[in-house]
């Protein structure tokens, strides 16, 4: 398992320095990433994808569990790390792992294969949230997400009804999978300290996977645009609400399970 001598030396051999606008903070606390491993219990054959491996320190500890790894980093730098010290014992795509809002990118894609996968990882913070949507939404051969994260995304996975932190990810994390903040890591746990904390989340898909109606994430979007409005009010007039729904409750006010029934109604109102 690296530590913070090995990170800044590879780093330092080739004359770089972390990239802040990366979200580059390389994680060498060595009881946070225990804590990760075990939340993570990987099994000998299994395909995890690590996003963001930076100089291969979770890397090598999925290795040595029996992964097959599929990374993808952005930086060039850290790629050309990971190939010199790891070779062909991974699979490497170098590049965005987003084509867009709600999909992979292709060539990720195709690394993973058409099988079963899980997400494994210590996030960029600026990956963390469009990519955690994307994979429960778009991409159910996601099975699992073990990941650092800024805590104040995993306060947003986790929120309820009425708090400031509720939002779109809120609900779609929630009526897709169950999420679990797993612990709290302190700046100091990363290389260069970030300014925030983080924290690491498990998050495990619904078996079966719900059957969502297509409005939904439309409508949630929609209506957080402006969570401070009564729902009536951004939605119109001609909305259909169900029958005995109060219209004068804001969006922060309802639970998951309710934006189903809403969206439902959408369905019903427009027909096929």
């Amino acid at each position: 398992m690296q530590d913070l001598t090995t990170i800044k030396s590879l780093l330092a051999a080739r004359g770089i320095r972390p990239k802040h606008r990366l979200g580059q903070n390389f994680l060498h606390d060595h009881n946070a990433l225990r804590i990760l491993l075990a939340a993570a219990m990987v099994e000998p054959g299994e395909t995890i994808l690590e996003v963001g491996p930076g100089t291969g320190t979770l890397t090598e500890c999925l290795l040595q569990a029996g992964a097959r790894v599929v990374a993808c980093e952005l930086d060039r730098d850290m790629a050309a790390i990971i190939r010199d010290r790891l070779g062909t014992r991974i699979t490497l795509v170098q590049g965005d792992c987003l084509a867009d809002k709600h999909h992979l990118n292709p060539a990720l894609l195709a690394a993973l294969g058409s099988g079963p996968f899980r997400l494994v990882a210590n996030l960029p913070y600026a990956a963390a949230t469009p990519l955690i949507a994307t994979l429960l939404e778009s991409h159910p051969q996601c099975q699992g997400i073990v990941a650092t994260i800024q805590r104040e995304v995993a306060d947003r996975l986790t929120a309820q009804p009425g708090t400031g932190e509720i939002g779109p990810l809120t609900v779609m994390a929630q009526l897709l999978a169950t999420v679990e903040r797993v612990a709290l890591l302190k700046p100091g746990s990363f290389w260069p300290p970030p300014e925030v904390t983080s924290a690491i989340v498990h998050i495990r898909p619904r078996r079966p996977r719900p059957d969502l109606p297509p409005e939904l994430t439309g409508l949630v979007e929609r209506s957080y645009q402006q969570r401070r409005k009564q729902l009536r009010n951004t939605l119109g007039p001609d909305f259909p609400f169900p029958e005995g729904f109060d219209p004068s409750r804001r969006p922060e006010t309802l639970a998951p399970i309710e934006w189903i029934t809403l969206a439902r109604a959408v369905s019903r109102h427009t027909g096929p």
